[in-house]
């Protein structure tokens, strides 16, 4: 039978391979670290005595791709969130707390309602959202809305700063209007906010390796690929360092790596080159918070950090497009953000809980309108090796729905070559 060797066990690695088994293929799993999950894991922190994760997440409804990769691995369960779509800001200037709140149905009348939508607003404001579906290939966001007013400040840069992570002057505005066709654009029930109820690995890594076990795929870690050796058209050997795989007919081969260490093992792949940083800030709560309402998250304007997350007793931050922090010491970071946690949660802000900064400095590529152009398809050169990842050309941002939408790609183009 045929093997597909998926090299990395990031989501879209995991995803991948899921798929495939799920198939009925034999599937190969290699890992270069000693754990599955890439930059969407949990992991025990000693300072804070409990398990984080690595960074913070923030899904929708409509984020169809990765609901359908949940069901697959039996961990649709595994996600918390309101049971409608609402979502909360605190200006963090003024004190001043509102929330967005799409309804049910394609026609969005939620804009009409001063109660639900942006303070400061007028309905026909939301009509500039329009502009991102004929966005050409080098319009930014503020191409399209602008830098000023309440909208753009309330809603269109917290949105686009999250979902690019990129300045919203130099982000790729083609890019949001997937996001806004799937969620928004399909009524409240496609935008419910969702997070994961105890952790990352618990919900996306975690049962997808059970799966893979049980399903008799093979599954190995501390396994990095040195090198690709290719004849012609065909990758025929993984050199691992300690061992080599050969490669038989039929046999194909996943790289779902970051875009350099991909460019550095296929000879003239072109790939996005530069990149953008997010910080991750935690904090150890005495007791359990508590957000207005009882949700999950918070918007933050006016702020360090974009989003706050509480989970228990931990308190998350995330501060995206994050270049001009990531240099800085952790302990400015967390004085810094804890002001704002301290402000959402009505908490006193001395002293400082214990905290653990967590710093990604290549999250994602810089989602410009360049750098979006050197995203490759799924199918490279050579007829057996595959791409996946939430950098290739998947039409989304670099998202975890991105991520889980390029291994089912990939998957789909394996079983095309085989069948």
């Amino acid at each position: 039978m045929p093997r597909t060797h998926i090299i990395g066990a990031g989501v879209a690695g995991l995803s991948a391979a899921v798929a495939l088994a799920r198939a009925g293929h034999a599937v190969n799993l290699h890992e270069a670290s000693g754990q599955a999950g890439g930059r969407c894991r949990s992991y025990f922190d000693a300072r804070l005595d409990c398990a984080i994760d690595n960074g913070n997440h923030l899904l929708l409804t409509g984020n169809s791709s990765t609901m359908e990769y949940l069901e697959d691995i039996d961990a649709a369960g595994a996600l918390a969130g309101p049971a409608s779509a609402c979502f909360p800001f605190l200006d963090l200037r003024t004190g001043r707390r509102w929330r967005l709140r799409p309804n049910a149905g394609r026609l969005p009348w939620w804009i009409l309602d001063a109660r639900r939508r942006v303070p400061g607003t007028r309905a026909r404001d939301y009509l500039s959202g329009v502009r991102f579906a004929w966005a050409g290939a080098d319009r930014t966001v503020t191409d399209c809305v602008g830098e000023s007013g309440a909208l753009f400040e309330n809603f269109w840069e917290p949105l686009a700063v999250a979902a690019l992570n990129s300045p919203v002057r130099a982000g790729a505005a083609r890019l949001l209007w997937p996001v806004l066709r799937e969620t928004f654009g399909r009524g409240e029930a496609a935008c419910r906010p969702r997070i994961a109820r105890t952790g990352l690995s618990a919900t996306f890594v975690d049962p997808a390796l059970d799966l893979l076990r049980r399903s008799g795929a093979a599954v190995r870690f501390g396994a990095r690929l040195r090198r690709i050796a290719f004849e012609g058209v065909v990758a025929r050997r993984l050199d691992f360092g300690a061992d080599t795989v050969a490669l038989d007919d039929g046999d194909g081969v996943v790289l779902a790596l970051p875009p350099q260490a991909a460019a550095s093992l296929v000879p003239d792949l072109t790939v996005p080159e530069e990149s953008h940083a997010i910080v991750n800030a935690h904090f150890r709560l005495p007791e359990s918070g508590v957000l207005p309402e009882d949700l999950p998250f918070l918007g933050l304007i006016g702020g360090t950090a974009q989003w706050l997350f509480v989970r228990g007793d931990v308190a998350s931050i995330t501060i995206s497009a994050a270049d001009d922090t990531i240099d800085e010491e952790a302990e400015v970071i967390a004085v810094k953000t804890w002001q704002d946690v301290a402000v959402a949660l009505g908490r006193d802000p001395d002293p400082l809980p214990p905290y653990r900064v967590v710093k990604e400095k290549r999250a994602t590529f810089a989602q410009t309108p360049a750098q979006v152009r050197l995203r490759p398809g799924t199918r490279s050169r050579f007829a057996n090796l595959y791409l996946a990842g939430d950098w290739i050309d998947t039409g989304l941002p670099a998202t975890i729905e991105s991520a889980v939408r390029s291994g089912h790609m990939a998957a789909r183009a394996v079983e095309s070559a085989v069948s």
